[in-house]
Parts: C-alpha cells; sequence; structure tokens
C-alpha cells in the first residue's frame, strides 16, 4: 500500500507488533545474534549528567542491529517463498543483514543498492551473497534518478520475489525490538531511552518494548537535523518526506517513516529530537575516545540526541538513569579521521 505523503497514520496498525512478538524473536535470534554488551563510561555520564548505559549494536553480526530484524523476517518465510527469493532495497546495513541471513537459510536475496553506497557496507554484502545461492546479486541504482523502491518492487513482481523492506515490515520491527528487550532485562527499568531514527524499524520496536515493560520511561527519537522527516511526522501528525538528504548518517537518508512505523512512532514514542552534522561527528568521537568502540555516524545519532538534550535542560533528565542505543560501526576507516577531526577532536 502506498503510504502518501500528507496522510495521517493508520492507527489501528499499532497492535501489529506487540510485545508477544518482540519475545518470538528473541526465540529466534537465540544462538544465533549475538547478545551484545552493554557499556558504561564516567566521563560520559559527565557530559550527559546521567547514568548512561550503550547498548553496543555496533558489536552486533554485520555490525549492526539490522541483523536482528532481517534474520526474523527471513526465518519466517514459507518454503515456498524461500525457495522463490526476496528482494530489498538498502543504504548498506539492512542490505548486509539481509544478505547474511541469505547465506545462512539458504534463500536467494537480490539487494536494490545505490551507487554511492558506503563501500565498507558494500564490499560485505557481497561477499555475504557471494556464499548464498547463485540466483543472489546487488542490482545498483542512480539514486538521483531511480525511487528504489519503486525498481524494487518492478523487479520482485517480474521475478515472483518477496520483499523484505528495511524497516517497514512487522516481523523486521520485532526483530529490532529484541535490542531493548535485552538492554532492559540487563539493566532494569531505565527512565529515558535514546534510539536513532530512520525508516523508524528499531525505534518503533524499542519503543514497543519500553511501553510494555517499563512504560514511564521517555522514549526519544534522533534524527539528523538534513533528514527531519520523521521528527516533522510525529509533531504534524502526517506523513512528511525528504529526499535524499544531505548528511554523514546515511543510515537515516531513508524518505519517510513506513506504513507501520508511523502508527508505532506517532503512538509509542514520547519525543522525537534532531542533531546537527557535527553534532553527530562529535557524538562518534566522543564514543570512539572514551568508550573506545568503533561507530558510525547514524550509530551516534542517540547519543547526539542526548548531549542535546542535557545541554536544553530537558526537565528529568539531569541524575536519570538512561539508556543510549549504539545502531552501527560500520564506518569507512579511512574517513573518521575527517569527521572526527571536522567536529573539533
Amino acid at each position: 500500500m502506498e503510504h502518501r505523503e500528507g496522510a495521517p497514520p493508520d492507527l489501528s496498525l499499532v497492535e501489529a507488533v506487540t510485545i508477544a512478538d518482540v519475545r518470538a524473536a528473541a526465540a529466534c535470534l537465540s544462538g544465533i545474534a549475538h547478545r551484545t554488551p552493554v557499556m558504561t563510561s564516567r566521563s560520559l555520564d559527565e557530559v550527559v549528567g546521567a547514568k548512561v548505559s550503550f547498548k553496543c549494536e555496533n558489536l552486533q553480526r554485520v555490525g549492526a542491529f539490522k541483523f536482528r530484524g532481517a534474520y526474523n523476517a527471513l526465518a519466517q518465510l514459507d518454503n515456498n517463498a524461500r525457495q522463490r527469493g526476496i528482494l530489498t532495497w538498502s543504504s548498506g546495513n539492512h542490505a548486509q543483514a539481509v544478505a547474511l541471513a541469505a547465506e545462512l537459510l539458504g534463500v536467494p536475496a537480490v539487494i536494490v543498492m545505490p551507487e554511492n553506497a558506503p563501500k565498507v557496507k558494500l564490499e560485505a554484502t557481497q561477499a555475504y551473497l557471494s556464499r548464498a545461492p547463485s540466483e543472489s546479486e546487488v542490482v545498483f541504482y542512480d539514486p538521483q534518478k531511480v525511487v528504489r523502491e519503486e525498481l524494487g518492487q518492478e523487479i520482485a513482481r517480474q521475478r515472483g520475489l518477496t520483499i523484505i523492506p528495511p524497516y517497514d515490515h512487522p516481523a523486521v520491527i520485532a526483530g529490532q525490538g529484541t535490542v531493548a528487550l535485552e538492554l532492559f532485562e540487563e539493566v532494569g527499568t531505565l527512565d529515558w531511552l535514546f534510539v536513532p531514527c530512520g525508516g523508524g524499524g528499531v525505534l518503533s520496536g524499542c519503543a514497543v518494548v519500553c511501553k510494555s515493560l517499563c512504560p514511564s520511561c521517555r522514549v526519544v527519537g534522533v534524527e539528523p537535523a538534513a533528514a527531519d522527516d520523521a521528527t516533522r511526522s510525529f509533531r504534524e501528525g502526517v506523513l512528511r518526506r525528504v529526499r535524499n538528504p544531505e548528511t554523514i548518517a546515511d543510515g537515516a537518508r531513508t524518505p519517510s517513516l513506513g506504513r507501520y512505523t508511523f502508527p508505532l512512532v506517532r503512538t509509542l514514542v514520547d519525543d522525537m529530537v534532531t542533531v546537527s552534522e557535527q553534532e553527530i561527528a562529535s557524538a562518534m568521537g566522543l564514543m570512539m575516545e572514551r568508550l573506545r568502540l568503533v561507530v558510525e555516524p547514524t550509530g551516534s545519532l542517540a547519543m547526539g540526541g542526548a548531549i542535546r538534550c542535557a545541554r536544553e535542560g530537558r526537565a528529568g533528565l539531569a541524575g536519570a538513569k538512561v539508556g543510549v542505543v549504539v545502531s552501527g560501526g560500520n564506518v569507512d576507516m579511512a574517513e573518521v579521521s575527517g569527521l572526527v577531526c571536522g567536529a573539533g577532536f
């Protein structure tokens, strides 16, 4: 179904993903996905003015939380769909995740990627696909000329493939929600949870878990200011879009929230925050320096949002128990110094 700009969320779809679905996804992923560590830093606590727990999905398989949703979705396909194969579109992390899941489950996969996809993500995707069924391939497109969803839908129709989108799919959302499920199991209750937002898959899944297990916790989605479609959609109550936004957070260049993620974000998320390119790079540098972690720009969004809220003096944040989702670590190491030094490190 087309999700038109200016359309309100279909609130009947809020029940499309429940805590039971997330728990089922956790069982599916047990022994397959990594149970990623939760890290802390006294110096970063001082930066935020709170007790911060970092859920390190940069240490997940494929280097990002995306593996959770991709594997959960592919694992639920029936035998006929598995034999015919699947299709997805992604700038990088979901592409890698689907490619690895396809390899592990023996499912042919066609992945539509932009010509300017980050090299580190493209190479990893191609490596996983080389071990998947032989029909698997990457199809490139020019993001300035082609709408990836339209291209993907046409290829899927022609070849009889099942589409597994990057975020707007109940099984994908449920898989991503296991990030928060593990975090709450490890640290107990939280007062705030900061989650990055591109298409809203991990934000939606985490919000489902949070409002089920810890209803008083404030869930805050964080977007680049240059790609603020979800923030505007959240505030205005109708779908807003962006097209090819210029941001270093390539995982957040999605055009809009989806049919499922929009109502989940609108209903379960407490606030949305946007951060500048410099704030993203600065948060990235801080985590690399203080946590000794390799973090990509998109993976730095949530920390950037926490720092921004602290600087704004948001009520209830000082001294609170805070969760931050570090969503990925797939960054071209040749670009790290330029990004971080540009932010003042």
